[in-house]
């Protein structure tokens, strides 16, 4: 029977994992949570967060690519793929200052929490975007995400790698670290699993044949293959 106490709300969100000189030694991008985070405190993480309610009309400079962008609609709600896509590169910018985005004026005024983006001279680009992976927090946490990973490479940033000085205060500690190394931060168990499904394709520049997702549910906790099929395929 399921607990009621359970019962704590699903955001859905987009994490962005940044990989640099992936054909000879690569690193990843990944900074630490505060101590006092409600989430996940104290823990090496990549950056990432909540879709905000405004972030489907974001204008984006071109649309996610298939076949990441079938594969975001599967067992999904209808409309998200955009959003995530502009969530992944909001976080990416508020917790690390890096650009993921294409020279170019916006249409209007952007929302208050795209101003500093917009600034940058960029519209979000969501063109090097590749859905990796897909995790559902467990029940019994004080927050629930349904987390959509998102590879990228650092070739792909139109902002220097190496410059955080716009990054807000959300992470600390930001580094660039190398891949083998990882493992020895304090992480949380499902950034170890999607650190193990890039070690394990670090030179394929191609998206992944399927997207593993963690379902866990108040029911079962399934281990799923995105293949971008229909809504109710999930054979593996």
């Amino acid at each position: 029977m399921t607990n009621p106490a359970d019962k704590t709300a699903i955001r859905n969100a987009a994490t962005v994992i940044v990989l640099r000189d992936r054909m000879t030694t690569p690193r990843i991008l990944m900074g630490q949570r505060g101590a006092q985070a409600v989430f996940m405190p104290n823990k090496f993480v990549f950056p990432g967060g909540a879709v905000d309610a405004g972030d489907a009309r974001i204008p984006l400079a071109a649309p996610v690519p298939d076949p990441c962008a079938h594969r975001l609609t599967e067992d999904s709600e209808t409309g998200l793929t955009a959003a995530l896509a502009a969530a992944a590169i909001r976080e990416l910018f508020e917790e690390t200052g890096l650009v993921l985005g294409r020279p170019g004026a916006w249409s209007g005024p952007p929302p208050p929490d795209w101003a500093a983006f917009a600034a940058t001279g960029h519209v979000p680009d969501p063109s090097a975007l590749q859905f990796v992976f897909r995790a559902l927090t467990p029940p019994g946490r004080p927050r629930r995400f349904d987390a959509r990973f998102f590879l990228i490479d650092a070739g792909a940033l139109a902002s220097d790698p190496d410059d955080f000085s716009a990054a807000s205060d959300e992470l600390s500690h930001l580094q660039w670290v190398p891949l083998a190394e990882a493992r020895a931060f304090d992480m949380p168990f499902i950034t170890e699993v999607v650190l193990s499904e890039i070690q394990a394709r670090v030179t394929e520049t191609a998206p992944p044949d399927s997207v593993p997702y963690f379902k866990n549910n108040e029911e079962e906790n399934l281990f799923l293959r995105l293949r971008g099929t229909s809504p109710l395929d999930h054979s593996t």
